[in-house]
């Protein structure tokens, strides 16, 4: 991978065997990258990116609005979200074992041992979002498995800093980033099948697209609103 300027813009460009162009404008922060074929020299990428200029600036403008999570110190009353809605979180200390719990439309409870570390806090909470993950994957790769015609041999749930899933196609292993668990549980299902077309398509090509555009048709609207919900402080791409 390198860059181009085009315009006061850096764009990444990325050679890939595939037959035409793709422009992505990732969150947070606007990054503009250009995936092109092989045999497509940097000039006439620089042709298709000034072309493409007034996408660029509306993305990155949409982008620029779009809400920021400052890091988290798990207190009372700080916004927390699960499955794309916003909770307050309320903070217990007890000499007991830590757990997180939903009772109300309102609130996350934190209960844990006094004197607890905020790196304490956070390790419970993140424990507590990866169990809610890990009993709703297995039923989502099991219904896309016939659809889509793959089969996944093992799956994982990790933190990621720069994606929301990956697809080892050797393995036919799926992760899939434990932020996902704050996120609507359609973008959960639309990343999921996303790593699974990998396993008949390795590139994000025409064909890939064409998977999508045949088992998910809303994709696009599942990926715009992933990517409108509050983010953290990642550089997300999808």
């Amino acid at each position: 991978m390198h860059q181009i300027e085009v315009s006061n813009f850096s764009i990444d460009v990325i050679r890939k065997s595939i037959k035409n162009m793709h422009l992505s404008v990732y969150p947070p922060t606007g990054r503009v990258r250009i995936a092109a074929p092989l045999n497509v020299d940097d000039e006439a990428v620089k042709l298709f990116a000034i072309s493409k200029l007034a996408w660029i600036k509306k993305n990155q403008r949409k982008f620029e609005m779009q809400d920021r999570q400052m890091p988290r110190i798990f207190e009372q009353r700080e916004s927390h979200y699960f499955e794309g809605k916003r909770y307050l979180l309320r903070v217990t200390e007890q000499n007991a074992p830590p757990r997180v719990e939903i009772k109300t439309k309102t609130y996350i409870d934190l209960f844990i041992r006094p004197n607890a570390t905020v790196e304490q806090r956070q390790n419970c909470i993140n424990e507590w979002y990866r169990k809610q993950l890990k009993s709703q994957i297995p039923q989502l790769i099991k219904k896309w498995e016939p659809i889509i015609g793959v089969s996944v041999s093992d799956w994982g749930v990790k933190q990621m800093k720069t994606k929301w899933g990956t697809c080892n196609i050797e393995q036919k292993r799926i992760w899939i980033n434990l932020e996902l668990a704050k996120k609507p549980h359609y973008c959960l299902e639309y990343i999921i099948v996303h790593e699974m077309i990998h396993l008949i398509e390795r590139h994000h090509n025409d064909n890939f697209l064409a998977q999508l555009d045949k088992n998910l048709p809303k994709w696009k609207l599942y990926k715009d609103e992933l990517n409108r919900l509050p983010v953290s402080h990642g550089e997300w791409e999808y």
